[in-house]
């Protein structure tokens, strides 16, 4: 499969490629310095349609993974024009599969966070006013809208905290409960990428993708249901309490 990848040089991209180099063919693009890669790369500004729409000249999907979270006007062109890009390329191009990516609360935002449990990705969308995360929820609105006015399916995939689950970070840290290793993440887009469309609940899904943690705050049952996705690293060094050095188990 031919796979467009739009911010292709931000902080996930590099974890997503060398999962999906072995069995698809990658165009790359950002507006960052090209990274050390072998794969085609073009210097694409995802708030040009112009540009967006030659860069997924012959490809068979596109994975928008483009974010910008703290300046309001190129939040507003990356996250929600972008994402229009994204989607009018893709039906420029009869091209039926976008999977797109964001922070979780683009769907679950503190309206949930503050009161809820078993939190899927299917609840009515509460960003908040967080200006990152309602960028977000306008593209994804404009996902949801461009899919009921066209043939093109639309996978979201939703983050929070990344970790590489491993020495580099050191443990011990306040561990929010929505976290995944890099590695499981860039994983959970070849499921996403092969899924039958016509399998899919509708034309536009959205996916939490997290470790399996035991809080019950959120809920990563539909990508497994849905996806077959799984994570292999549960983080558990990170939330199992552990005896204090020089202490034994059942020191007072």
């Amino acid at each position: 499969m031919n796979v467009l990848i739009l911010g292709a040089n931000g902080m996930l991209g590099p974890h997503v490629i060398p999962a999906l180099e072995e069995e698809h063919t990658l165009r790359l693009t950002d507006i960052n310095d090209p990274p050390d890669t072998p794969h085609e790369y073009l210097d694409v500004d995802v708030s040009n349609l112009d540009a967006v729409i030659a860069a997924a000249e012959g490809m068979d999907a596109i994975i928008d993974l483009s974010v910008l979270r703290h300046d309001r006007r190129l939040a507003f062109d990356v996250n929600a024009r972008g994402t229009y890009n994204a989607c009018a390329a893709a039906v420029h191009h009869g091209i039926e599969r976008l999977i797109n990516t964001g922070p979780h609360f683009t769907i679950a935002g503190p309206t949930y966070e503050n009161s809820d449990h078993l939190i899927g990705p299917d609840v009515p969308s509460q960003s908040g006013t967080n200006l990152y995360a309602i960028t977000k929820s306008l593209g994804q609105e404009i996902c949801r809208v461009f899919t009921e006015n066209h043939d093109l399916h639309v996978l979201t995939l939703l983050f929070y905290n990344f970790h590489y689950g491993d020495e580099r970070e050191g443990f011990g840290k306040d561990f929010t409960p929505y976290n995944v290793t890099w590695k499981d993440a860039g994983e959970a887009f070849k499921p996403a990428l092969s899924a039958p469309l016509d399998s899919l609940p509708s034309k536009c899904e959205t996916f939490f993708v997290f470790a399996d943690l035991p809080h019950g705050k959120f809920t990563n049952e539909k990508a497994k249901r849905v996806l077959g996705w799984r994570p292999t690293d549960n983080l558990e060094d990170f939330w199992h309490k552990r005896p204090s050095e020089g202490r034994t188990r059942g020191d007072g």
